[in-house]
């Protein structure tokens, strides 16, 4: 790998790690306010606002300047949404603010993979990139759930700063404080990330004028016999994921009895079996072989409903280290092609942009649900089974439209397979 991947590892690792933490410190903010529990599960739809509302915009950002410079705005603007966060904007609304910055990253983060490295070695990198990032999930979670507990987060608050008086008196509030100066570190490796040498694409005078380009890109991604493959896999995969972060809190608790430091362990053993899964993948599929992982979609979706049964935690973790597992096997070749597809047809920004949309308006729609039917009485046992069914059900689905193209279309199909083979053919 060339150096300045390491440098964009490092970045992604700690503006990931402050995202997950900084969900649970949200989490309980709210609950110490006595906040009902649907504004709990709408923390997850308020992150992914921004993702679905500027998708047409930020791709093109991100292709108008080095991804590295796009990065560091990101991570700065997460810091304003901490800090609003802290001096009394409601959870819901500052947090959506750090869900914007996140918005403008993800394009950047992964777009600048396919500018600084060739086709033959993206499942390797992708494999890495989301291991780290699984990683960060696993520290981010426990790290805010340590910050939330009475013994961090009464040292944290016993802290006079000299000469300086805060409004910080809540562990939640302190945990936040934290925070803010583990995502300035992510903004510092923003800055040594180093420039690839890809022609920028300037913004156009009129931003409307993206919109017919976005969908133009969105359509041409579904429309690939690939690319529609392997988006609606990652779509439906990153949709369910991203709600479970939060679910797996709630089964927790009704299930355990657990609290949120105690829950945020077990979040953090699914973050587990994904990175173990996603670091196989990278070492064991190649690209033009990703589409052979969508049974295991089948089977996380099924696992998933079997959580309803489980009542005791010896049983409950190696069970989620399996679901993640399930799940880092299934994402990191399937994120790969499509990166592949969406570099080949239109560039990388917009690409990784059109993707977000689709993967956070599914986000957005499903944690819609949720917390509707949680502020409808739907228990949380209710809604894994829910998930589950939606997962198995939709990859069956996805499996057999690949199956009818393969049937259909088999020239196109054999045609881009050869290209993800060879790094020197495009199409």
């Amino acid at each position: 790998m060339k150096r300045g991947f390491y440098t964009i590892m490092s970045a992604q690792f700690f503006s990931s790690l402050a995202d997950n933490a900084l969900f649970v410190g949200a989490v309980q903010l709210l609950r110490s306010s006595g906040a009902p529990e649907w504004q709990q599960a709408a923390l997850v739809p308020m992150f992914a606002l921004f993702y679905v509302v500027l998708a047409p915009f930020v791709g093109a950002f991100a292709d108008a300047m080095p991804k590295g410079k796009v990065m560091f705005i990101s991570n700065t603007i997460k810091v304003v949404g901490c800090l609003l966060m802290l001096f009394g904007t409601h959870p819901l609304m500052a947090y959506a603010i750090v869900g914007l910055g996140a918005a403008a990253y993800s394009p950047a983060k992964y777009g600048i993979l396919t500018e600084l490295l060739p086709a033959s070695q993206l499942v390797k990198a992708n494999g890495w990139i989301e291991g780290l990032t699984i990683a960060s999930i696993i520290l981010g979670v426990l790290l805010g759930g340590q910050l939330v507990s009475p013994m961090i987060s009464g040292a944290l608050l016993s802290f006079d700063f000299p000469f300086i008086t805060t409004s910080i008196d809540t562990a939640p509030e302190a945990a936040i404080g934290i925070l803010i100066f583990v995502y300035l570190a992510a903004a510092w490796f923003n800055t040594r990330i180093p420039e690839t040498g890809v022609s920028m694409r300037p913004m156009p005078k009129n931003l409307m004028s993206l919109l017919p380009d976005f969908w133009t890109c969105n359509t041409k991604l579904w429309n690939d016999k690939l690319g529609q493959i392997s988006l609606s896999t990652t779509t439906l995969f990153w949709g369910v994921s991203g709600n479970l972060r939060y679910i797996v809190l709630a089964w927790a608790a009704a299930a355990l009895g657990y609290s949120v430091t105690q829950a945020s362990a077990l979040v953090g053993v699914v973050a587990i079996g994904t990175a173990v899964g996603a670091v196989a993948a990278s070492l064991r599929m190649r690209l033009e072989h990703a589409v052979n992982v969508m049974p295991l979609g089948i089977g996380m979706g099924l696992l998933v409903i079997l959580l309803n049964f489980i009542d005791n935690v010896w049983v409950a973790a190696p069970f989620l280290i399996l679901l993640g597992g399930l799940g880092g096997f299934l994402v990191v070749p399937m994120n790969a092609l499509l990166q592949h597809r969406g570099h080949n047809l239109m560039g990388a920004g917009r690409s990784i942009a059109v993707q977000n949309f689709n993967e956070q308006a599914c986000i957005l729609g499903l944690g819609g649900m949720y917390a509707l039917s949680t502020s409808m009485g739907l228990s949380a046992f209710g809604a894994i089974s829910a998930f589950g069914i939606v997962v198995a059900g939709f990859m069956w689905i996805i499996k057999r439209w690949h199956q009818r193209n393969v049937r259909d279309h088999a020239n196109e199909v054999n045609h881009l397979l050869d290209v993800a083979r060879n790094d020197h053919l495009h199409g």
